[in-house]
């Protein structure tokens, strides 16, 4: 045989090498990392899409509500829907009956003199009652986290009507046992007149959100308002309402109605101990 030349030898040069990088059709890792992201990202598309929707209904059934509760009720009929409900705490109901005769006697003589301002069985009895709670201290506080607190003055308030009728305001008379008959008929009858010629601002200020918001909502603003200032004493200036707004004792009459026996309801945002309904004067039996 014939000897190989030394420029083919296969020492010297290797056949040809074809280099193929050769990768699985799938790699079992890689597969299941991909299926967790896309997991995690179907789940949070779902979730972000989820929010979003609640978010919606939660905004329709606001702005329902909002409709519904809010327009077209008056103000004082949204309050008592959202306070009035069965009684969670004990009351006393009492009926006391007087012998008006001689504070009639009494208001028609006073009122003779032009020099004094003119007194009505409102404002008399308005001034009975502070001097007759100096001698029940007892009664003139509240109850503030399970504790009977005293309040710093002892203070009468007295509901009147505004709007013709359709809503109700307070004036307080501050340290009534120290006021005079005269004074009561002065500080109502100045409070009334600026709540109903529209110049009193903390009324305002507390009547203007609740004539836009939902019973709920009202219901909410009512409670808490009312324990911030009845029970803790805090004013709140941007809902126009002062502490202890209602004093001691709140005082409303239905005699000018002719009714000479009614029960007033306990409103609960008010935290008062006592409440007082003045009747009509009529013939005992």
């Amino acid at each position: 045989p014939s000897t190989p030349s030394p420029l083919f030898s296969p020492s010297l040069h290797p056949p040809p090498v074809l280099p193929l990088l050769i990768r699985p059709p799938y790699s079992t890792c890689g597969t299941m990392n991909e299926l967790l992201y896309g997991l995690v990202a179907v789940y949070a598309v779902s979730c972000v899409a989820g929010w979003l929707v609640a978010a919606i209904v939660a905004l329709l059934l606001m702005a329902a509500s909002l409709y519904w509760q809010g327009q077209g009720m008056r103000v004082r009929q949204k309050i008592q829907i959202a306070t009035w409900s069965a009684p969670s705490e004990g009351s006393i109901f009492a009926k006391a009956s007087f012998d008006a005769a001689p504070m009639l006697e009494y208001i028609e003589r006073k009122n003779k003199d032009p020099a004094t301002p003119r007194i009505s069985i409102t404002h008399a009895v308005g001034k009975a009652i502070a001097d007759s709670l100096v001698e029940a201290p007892c009664l003139n506080g509240r109850l503030l986290l399970g504790r009977f607190v005293p309040y710093p003055s002892l203070d009468v308030s007295f509901l009147v009507a505004v709007e013709g009728g359709n809503n109700l305001a307070h004036v307080k008379v501050s340290n009534a046992p120290t006021k005079s008959v005269f004074d009561f008929a002065n500080e109502l009858n100045a409070g009334a007149q600026k709540v109903r010629t529209g110049k009193d601002e903390n009324f305002k200020k507390s009547m203007g959100p609740l004539k836009m918001l939902p019973v709920w909502l009202v219901k909410l603003i009512t409670y808490w308002g009312g324990w911030a200032a009845g029970a803790l004493g805090v004013s709140i200036p941007a809902l126009g309402v002062q502490a202890f707004p209602f004093g001691t004792c709140c005082i409303t009459s239905v005699g000018m109605l002719g009714i000479q026996e009614a029960f007033a309801p306990f409103t609960p945002f008010t935290r008062v101990p006592i409440l007082a309904l003045i009747g009509a004067v009529h013939d005992g039996a």
